[in-house]
């Protein structure tokens, strides 16, 4: 009775009183139903035995039933004797005292019974709304009284009450104070007399099984079993009865965990590979550091039941993300990779390959198809590689299963999912985790459902949950988007498997997120070498007196006599062998190759030795006949009766007449670069904030029906009946997460070209992570090249320090290339320095070039991220437009565009060459108009910063012998590209040549937020651009 009123009394949104004293107004008592109204629920409270009672037994019973239903839902349909009867009966009284003779009803003590009646029938709704109010709180509350903290310390405080941490001394007169105020009596009316009492079960409950009705005491101990033992399920504030109702099934429904005999000994089997595989490393390699499993071994029969499962729902494709502690041992057991190739990454005098700079061991990735014992089914497990940024693995996790399912056509998720791992305190504490759970349910980015499971530590590093998180759990997070959540004590291994054959079904059933939280212990520190006593003395006194989990499993089932000791010793025996045998094989290995370790290879993409297939790379122009038909479906509606907007009308009319004067303009010369390759069979996917219509109103790839809500279309998908799918999706307000996506989903395939476009330049500040951790060393640390390309748009033009700057500067000093080394000039140099660096940065100036920039992305023998700082007037600058023939067959991409005009008739009297990149070179050429230096000033385009065209360069610095070198941007001298390009400018000249600086001064802030200052900064730089004093003094 104590832990019905404790948990119940949390759940008082209306008392039953005054629940009874409402329905009571009313007679009959009455509720809705699919058929009309029918009386309150029939419900026998016979409290005397029902064999004192012959006339209940037998085919009387039957008659008496029927006149029972009859009564509830007419009193007046039976004889006034049967009112009186069943009045007093449900009142309680037993069925001999509760008849009178209707001889026996006078008119005075008929009154009598049916006042008393009414009384009783009060007491009889109140009664059962208690019941009801009590079943709902274990529903709702009861995972709060679960024994969930294998430690018996929990730190999780649900109430005012102090919890008995293991830290503090407790005051034990408050919890007193509470069991006085939660006294039997004061609980909905009920007290100990009722719990012999039976009362029908209501349809929100299974803990009835086949039975209707149960004893108040067998529904509390039911209720106790299904959520305060073990498991603590968290769902009741999921808004979809269906859903619920499943979960109840699940766990209410008695005798749900049975165990048969071998899967008990498939349970033992695991946890001894989980156990021994830990304490066989801490054995050999005790100094040395590997985040180990220990204190939450029953993660590994964890993970192995949901993709048992899942494979038997269909699964045949599974892509993992986690963290450090316990990755070994999960490549090891879960993905099946070689135990030599895991041990030998301990050996000190393992040389490195040449492949890569490499990453330590658990943090690297892997891919492995194999056999499923349980199901007998091919199955396809890929660890994703990740650096220590904890959480930071889950968007590309989850995009590189969008694509997956993509590639293969699974619309609905039924043959490949996700699996992501967390700790608990990250899991709390890092945004990345609701960023990925937001984008669980957008059409463009569901995975149609994940199932992550928490190794909840009860500590993060040094921190205890109270000082690590304000919410009850660290799980709450994913209560968001409706996601159950169940926690289990790590320490019960059935309890654990049972839980994540649920979420695995779950998942097959709804396609929703689920939540597993393993509630274990770290039996160890942070890391091996880290000393907790430091910090958790008591919790790590606590943790040393606590039998492993492995020997307390064995000892359960040895005396359920599931297995015997000696099978016992013999399997632990079998694993120790194998990982001595595989130790002793790792001895060979004298070499790490890392491209052993990669998470999404593309075997037929590379040669078998990964090695690209040429190192050319073909004309990325197209024929006139594909230019104006693309042209024509960029400027057309393609659906009949589709009323577009008037301003759109106009824009379509224009780019007919752009590409009627064999001209486009960066739109449209991005439609011809996109259409092209999904004419060529390559799938397009451009994502992010507003990317459909585009942030400055220059896209339109969506076009929207004026007449008809979420009508639309997509005029790239009308290109040719036999073209791939063109995608593009307005993401949510998000970077990080949309970025992490794009860059899982760009993993998964070479045949794609994947886009991701920042609302503003400057909002990659937001995804840093990403780009620090993934994009631009990604191939460097995992061997895994990825094509994606970023689109920041960037510019100063007097909008104020935010959305100018895209950081140029960030991106260029984390590229690889030497500025003080010349590299040498052998054939097919530009594509040998597109190979050897880790990403390519450019800044086109016109629509053309980055035509031939996107193109070129596809049609490398390799992949690179590609970084593209985009423009923002030049998108309408009549300047920067492009005629067809610089497009046509037999075009590229140019690294650089030299000088062109008057000054390239005449080099040797050239005086200045400046150097630029992006829309500044339209200023700098209308100065240079405005002044008449036509002649003298000669100005060149670099439109790939990086890898810096060296040849290029140092062609035009020769052309034009008699200039001055000057660099001119837009950005503050301390940003942008000055500090890249002036050392590499240096080296082509072999220093012989100063490089002069005409741009805004050092500053802290991107632009200046006043119009005026604007305008005067590029008065004043201009003017150093062009005098030819200015650099007079440079040396």
């Amino acid at each position: 009775m104590h832990r019905l009123r404790t948990c119940a009394a949390r759940l008082r949104p209306l008392t039953a009183s005054q629940a009874a004293q409402t329905v009571g107004q009313q007679r009959p008592i009455t509720v809705a139903s699919a058929g009309g109204t029918r009386t309150f629920q029939s419900i026998r409270r016979y409290t005397a035995p029902v064999a004192s009672e012959p006339f209940l037994n037998g085919t009387s019973s039957n008659y008496v039933e029927e006149m029972y239903y009859a009564w509830l839902e007419d009193p007046k349909s039976v004889h006034k004797s049967w009112d009186v009867f069943f009045r007093n009966a449900n009142a309680g009284a037993p069925p001999g005292s509760a008849y009178q003779s209707p001889l026996a009803l006078t008119a005075a003590p008929q009154l009598t019974s049916v006042v008393g009646a009414q009384a009783n029938v009060e007491k009889l709704v109140e009664d059962h709304l208690a019941v009801q109010s009590l079943i709902r709180a274990y529903q709702v509350m009861g995972h709060h009284s679960a024994h969930l903290d294998p430690l018996g310390i929990s730190c999780v405080n649900f109430d005012d009450a102090p919890v008995n941490s293991g830290f503090q001394d407790v005051d034990v007169a408050v919890f007193k104070e509470r069991l006085r105020v939660l006294t039997v009596g004061g609980f909905y009316g009920l007290d100990e007399s009722d719990l012999d009492k039976v009362f029908r079960l209501p349809t929100t409950t299974f803990i009835g099984g086949r039975e209707s009705a149960l004893p108040l005491k067998e529904i509390i101990r039911r209720l106790e079993m299904a959520y305060c033992q073990h498991i603590g399920v968290e769902f009741m504030f999921i808004n979809d009865l269906e859903q619920c109702q499943w979960i109840r099934e699940k766990f209410e429904t008695p005798g749900v965990m049975q165990f048969t005999l071998e899967e008990k000994r498939t349970l033992l089997a695991r946890m001894v590979r989980s156990t021994r595989f830990e304490e066989f490393l801490q054995k050999k390699w005790s100094a040395e550091k590997r985040f180990g499993l220990e204190g939450c071994e029953s993660l590994i029969p964890a993970l192995k039941t949901i993709i048992d499962i899942s494979s038997e729902k269909g699964v045949d494709y599974v892509i993992m993300g986690m963290p450090h502690r316990g990755r070994l041992n999960v490549l090891a057991n879960v993905i099946r990779k070689e135990l030599e190739q895991i041990f030998c990454q301990f050996d000190s005098k393992l040389e490195a390959a040449d492949e890569g700079s490499g990453d330590v061991k658990y943090h690297l990735g892997m891919y492995h198809r194999r056999i499923n014992r349980v199901t007998d089914r091919n199955i396809t497990l890929s660890l994703v590689a990740n650096p220590s940024h904890l959480e930071a693995v889950d968007p590309v996790v989850q995009g590189k299963t969008k694509a997956e399912q993509f590639y293969c056509g699974d619309t609905d998720g039924n043959r490949v999912m996700s699996i992501l791992l967390h700790g608990d305190a990250a899991f709390a504490g890092q945004g990345i985790v609701y960023e990925t759970f937001h984008l669980s349910d957008l059409p463009s980015y569901t995975t149609h459902g994940t199932v992550h499971v928490v190794v909840n530590n009860q500590i993060g590093f040094t921190t205890d949950p109270r000082m690590a998180r304000s919410s009850p759990y660290p799980t709450d997070v994913a209560r968001v988007v409706n996601a159950p959540i169940f926690h289990v004590n790590a320490d019960d291994p059935e309890a654990v498997i049972y839980v994540c054959k649920v979420a695995a079904e779950w998942r097959a059933t709804f396609h929703k997120d689920v939540v597993v939280d393993l509630v274990c212990y770290r039996r160890m520190g942070h890391n091996e070498m880290d000393e907790p006593m430091f910090t958790q003395p008591l919790m790590y006194k606590q943790i040393k007196k606590q039998k492993p989990v492995l020997q307390k499993y064995a000892e359960k089932l040895i005396t359920e006599g599931a297995v015997s000791r000696q099978e016992y010793e013999e399997e632990i025996a079998k694993y120790d062998k194998i990982c001595e045998e595989a130790f002793a094989r790792s001895k060979d290995e004298k070499i790490l190759h890392i491209k052993h370790w990669l998470d999404s290879p593309w075997p037929d993409f590379f040669t078998l030795d990964g090695q690209p297939k040429s190192m050319t790379c073909p004309s990325t122009g197209l024929t006139e006949e594909n230019l104006n038909h693309i042209g024509h479906v960029a400027s057309s509606v393609p659906v009949e009766d589709f009323t577009i907007h008037g301003g759109l009308s106009r824009i379509l009319k224009g780019r007919a007449e752009m590409v009627r004067n064999r001209t486009v303009d960066w739109a449209l010369g991005e439609y011809m670069a996109f259409g092209s390759l999904l004419k060529e069979g390559i799938h397009v996917r451009l994502s992010g904030q507003d990317v459909e219509r585009g942030t400055f109103s220059h896209r339109h790839h969506v076009l929207h029906d004026q007449n008809v809500d979420k009508r639309t279309c997509i005029p790239m998908n009308h290109l040719s009946p036999d073209q791939a799918p063109y995608t593009v999706c307005n993401s949510s307000l998000s970077e990080y997460g949309v970025l992490g996506f794009e860059l899982g989903f760009a993993m998964a395939s070479p045949n794609a070209l994947i886009l991701w476009e920042a609302q503003f330049g400057d909002f990659h500040n937001t995804a840093q992570c990403i780009i620090d951790q993934f994009i631009c060393p990604g191939q460097a640390k995992w061997v895994r090249q990825n094509g994606i390309v970023l689109l920041l748009p960037h510019g100063m033009e007097g909008m104020g320090p935010e959305h100018s700057s895209a950081r140029p500067e960030r991106f260029l000093q984390m590229c690889n290339d030497d500025p003080d080394v010349m590299p040498s000039m052998t054939e097919d140099f530009a594509v040998h320095q597109l190979y050897d660096c880790n990403w390519i940065v450019v800044n086109c100036s016109n629509p053309a070039n980055y035509f031939h920039v996107i193109r070129r992305q596809i049609l490398l023998p390799f992949r690179k991220p590609l970084i593209v700082f985009t423009p923002k007037s030049l998108l309408r600058l009549p300047e920067a437009r492009s005629s067809f023939d610089e497009m046509l067959p037999g075009t590229h991409f140019q690294r650089l565009i030299p000088e062109g005009g008057a000054a390239a008739e005449h080099p040797q009297e050239v005086k200045r060459l400046i150097f630029c990149t992006g829309k500044i070179y339209y200023e700098l050429t209308k100065e240079r108009s405005k002044r008449g230096a036509e002649g003298e000033v000669a100005i060149s385009r670099i439109e790939q910063l990086s890898p810096f065209p060296f040849d290029q360069v140092k062609f035009e610095v020769e052309r034009f012998p008699n200039a001055q070198l000057v660099w001119c941007q837009e950005e503050h001298k301390n940003q942008g590209y000055y500090d890249y390009v002036k050392p590499r400018i240096r080296t082509t000249t072999n220093r012989e040549k100063p490089v002069g600086y005409a741009g805004r001064d050092p500053a802290s802030a991107p632009a200046t937020g006043n119009k005026n200052t604007h305008l005067v900064e590029l008065r004043r730089f201009m003017d150093a651009a062009f005098e030819m004093n200015t650099f007079e003094d440079t040396q």
